[in-house]
């Protein structure tokens, strides 16, 4: 069984290496290899050295905060150099994140390990990472992308890739005992309801107005005023199309949902509908310097679209370089950001459909 278990993490690591290649996955790999190949694993693999082996690099690089830098292939086997910059690396606090599914995933992880294995190092490493999500949070329940970090966007409430939701749905699974949580204390699930009831609150008071009609949300809000703020340079303050699918889904899978959040949700639905993008798709093509491009053409029966961004102001959806400047087509910006950025998604689509349901629930 062990070595079924083996086999199948060499899979997982392996799935999108070329056949004719043979690629060594204790090398360092690609970070996002990490984050997806780490839920996925059976429960088998928990019991074999090697996951210990991955276990010991997750507690390695769990800083003295409780939480995790980001961007790091866990399962790579590390040279005297790798292994002496983690340890060092420990201190530097600022590094410490939820982005990135970082935090999170190893949380999770640790947690997955020592229900198999009982070792007391890894309870522990679960524990002060559980503690790095709880003292992160804000009085006024929001999350930062990065704490302590004392400056810049990182420490605005951040919703943008999922960080904030994901930190929420992982406090819900702790405080409901659901696997792999069932051996922590209730003191401590107790203290996760409570972080995450307070990130509901957040998230109601961070919805944005606009006319005096509740939308949807920014992808980053200010610490202080709650206001929608900008991130990097071509992440301006906006109604986020992207950010606000999961933000919504969360609020819909509450079990008893307050008015306020029953008032959240139909406002965010009816901006969903309401900023639909219907009537055009992507068309990639080579552009003339060989680069493989994309740009937007008019289609029937395509997939319904939204934009990341829109205006606060007129719910214009706009695109933006590393200048900053608006654009309001997409091939107005330059090659390099709208290749290597979401601009458009579908998810919304997820998110009304899951509506439908709700609704019914609702009325019965």
């Amino acid at each position: 069984m062990r070595k079924l278990s083996l086999f199948l993490l060499l899979l997982f690591i392996l799935a999108n290496a070329s056949a004719q290649k043979a690629t060594d996955y204790r090398k360092q790999q690609n970070y996002k290899d990490w984050v997806h190949i780490a839920p996925k694993f059976d429960d088998d693999f928990f019991k074999t050295e090697e996951a210990q082996r991955i276990g010991d690099n997750v507690l390695l690089y769990q800083q003295t905060t409780g939480g995790w830098p980001k961007n790091i292939y866990m399962p790579a086997e590390l040279t005297e150099q790798e292994y002496n910059a983690a340890l060092k690396a420990k201190e530097n606090t600022n590094q410490s994140t939820i982005d990135n599914n970082a935090t999170t995933t190893e949380i999770e992880y640790l947690s997955r390990l020592y229900l198999a294995t009982q070792k007391e190092k890894y309870k522990e490493g679960v524990l002060n990472g559980i503690q790095y999500l709880l003292k992160s949070q804000y009085e006024n329940g929001g999350w930062p992308q990065f704490y302590p970090r004392p400056k810049g966007y990182y420490v605005q409430i951040t919703y943008n890739d999922n960080a904030m939701v994901r930190v929420m749905n992982q406090l819900r699974n702790i405080y409901e005992k659901k696997a792999p949580y069932t051996f922590l204390p209730d003191n401590i699930c107790e203290q996760a309801r409570n972080a995450f009831n307070k990130g509901i609150e957040c998230i109601l008071k961070t919805q944005v107005r606009q006319n005096g009609e509740l939308t949807v949300w920014c992808a980053q809000h200010d610490r202080v005023t709650l206001e929608p703020c900008k991130a990097r340079a071509y992440e301006l303050p906006s109604l986020s199309g992207q950010e606000s699918d999961n933000i919504v889904l969360l609020l819909m899978s509450l079990p008893h949902p307050s008015a306020d959040v029953v008032k959240s949700i139909e406002g965010a639905i009816k901006w969903f509908q309401k900023s639909a993008i219907k009537g055009i798709q992507k068309e990639y093509f080579t552009n003339s310097d060989g680069k493989k491009d994309y740009r937007m053409v008019p289609c029937e029966d395509c997939p319904t679209l939204w934009a990341r961004f829109y205006e606060l102001e007129t719910n214009l959806p706009f695109f933006c370089d590393r200048d900053g400047i608006k654009k309001y087509d997409i091939s107005e910006i330059g090659h390099e950001r709208r290749n290597g950025y979401s601009w458009y998604n579908k998810d919304g689509s997820k998110v009304l459909k899951r509506y439908e349901k709700w609704k019914k629930e609702q009325n019965k």
